[in-house]
């Protein structure tokens, strides 16, 4: 019985250290989380009325933002960088999921400052920035992905969409950026919204956040 009862207090001390080893390491883990937060938010915060050149608005990058958290996508493609707003807020999702973002820009002055900005936020660790033409390197990607944001040329919606979709894991999300009927579906946007809404194994809604509008696609199954 005595040895029973030692047997059972060092199991009992065990568990505790355990415990309390697992306890450091989360409260670790949300000062780290905590501090890059602070960093992102700062950042945001002080360039809340810089995003120009093609960049979208701080609302979409909350939608974005949700999404990736919501459904905790971790392996995420982004079609247009600029000079980074919208993977600002992928990435900081991203740092929460525990995911990655590839984003693609083909102007390699934008490509450079949004490098910058991604250093700034301290999010680079999370971004793996390309400076390419996504007409060439989207198709090329292994992928799989579970998050795909495009706002890059509109008349190349649909042909980004069919290139993405095999790589796109059910259960995941593809959102376009500027498919308001506001914009008056100008160029490929029509197209590429048909296009979607046609597929039975796609699930397709309009996000009006701002002026600009995001379709959100859902990939229900592979056929």
């Amino acid at each position: 019985m005595r040895n029973k009862a030692v047997s059972y207090k060092f199991f009992v001390f065990l568990f505790f250290l355990f415990c309390l080893f697992v306890n450091s390491d989360f409260s670790e883990q949300n000062k780290v989380d905590s501090l890059l937060d602070k960093k992102v938010k700062r950042f945001l915060e002080n360039h809340r009325y810089q995003w120009h050149d093609m960049n979208v608005p701080e609302s979409d990058g909350k939608v974005l933002f949700d999404l990736i958290v919501k459904h905790n996508y971790k392996k995420a493609l982004e079609i247009g960088t600029s000079t980074g707003h919208s993977a600002i807020w992928i990435a900081w999702a991203l740092s929460k999921t525990g995911g990655k973002l590839i984003t693609i820009e083909i102007n390699e002055r934008r490509y450079k400052e949004a490098l910058e900005n991604f250093k700034e936020t301290g999010l680079s660790e999370y971004i793996d920035a390309r400076l390419a033409d996504a007409h060439e390197l989207v198709p090329q990607l292994k992928g799989p992905f579970d998050f795909v944001f495009c706002d890059a040329d509109k008349w190349w919606y649909k042909n980004y969409f069919v290139a993405v979709l095999p790589k796109l894991e059910v259960g995941g999300c593809y959102t376009a950026h500027n498919v308001s009927m506001r914009f008056g579906r100008r160029g490929g946007i029509k197209e590429f919204l048909d296009y979607v809404k046609s597929l039975p194994n796609v699930e397709t809604t309009i996000v009006d956040s701002s002026y600009s509008g995001i379709s959100v696609s859902y990939k229900k199954s592979e056929k």
